[in-house]
């Protein structure tokens, strides 16, 4: 069973950076995607980004393009998003996901099957 435990939210300021990280377990990931995902309160939850485990393909959500940064390391089978120049409109829950495969539907919230927990992020203006 996948198990994804996401840390690093909090509050930061308008134009600050926080880092995401999401421990993945339970499985080998080799032929794994990873997400990220966000939702707002009020608000449906929407794609940020996504990381082919094997290979490192990234594909993005137009608007966060250049401000955010998936990356993924290994060996420790940790995924990051690295945000920078946050705004209070980023404010929401950031959720890690995995599914198996990559694809043009990658940024469908109901085509990944596994999700953490949820973590806050709070951008102060």
């Amino acid at each position: 069973q996948v198990q994804l435990v996401e840390s690093g939210g909090g509050l930061v300021q308008a134009g600050g950076s926080l880092r995401l990280s999401c421990a993945a377990s339970g499985r080998t990931f080799s032929s794994y995607a990873m997400g990220w995902f966000r939702q707002a309160p009020g608000k449906e939850r929407e794609f940020v980004a996504a990381i082919r485990w094997s290979g490192g393909n990234t594909y993005y959500t137009d608007s966060m393009k250049g401000r955010f940064t998936i990356s993924r390391d290994n060996a420790k089978n940790t995924v990051y998003l690295q945000m920078n120049s946050l705004k209070p409109e980023d404010t929401a829950v950031y959720y890690c996901a995995a599914h198996v495969g990559w694809g043009p539907d990658i940024a469908v919230v109901t085509h990944w099957t596994d999700w953490g927990q949820g973590n806050q992020v709070t951008v102060s203006s």
